[in-house]
């Protein structure tokens, strides 16, 4: 399964949620496209105040702060 992981630089919530991401990878089949949000800025306009942001098939599964329950449930 593919999902798309919007992050930005110096951000605490985006590092939990990427390792965590990473966790889950490890019993799931997930490839995820992380994408820097600072480096679009139709992207950062958009999702500036969520990140970090789950996305999978253009709908957000999660925002914030992202653990690995919550990842595991909304990928499962």
């Amino acid at each position: 399964m593919n999902v798309k992981l919007y992050v930005r630089e110096d951000c605490p919530l985006c590092e939990e949620a990427l390792l965590n991401l990473r966790l889950v990878s490890e019993d799931l089949p997930v490839e995820a496209e992380i994408i820097d949000i600072e480096s679009d800025d139709r992207l950062h306009e958009k999702y500036m105040l969520m990140i970090p942001v789950l996305e999978k098939d253009g709908e957000v599964l999660l925002y914030g702060n992202i653990g690995y329950a919550d990842l595991m449930d909304a990928l499962s």
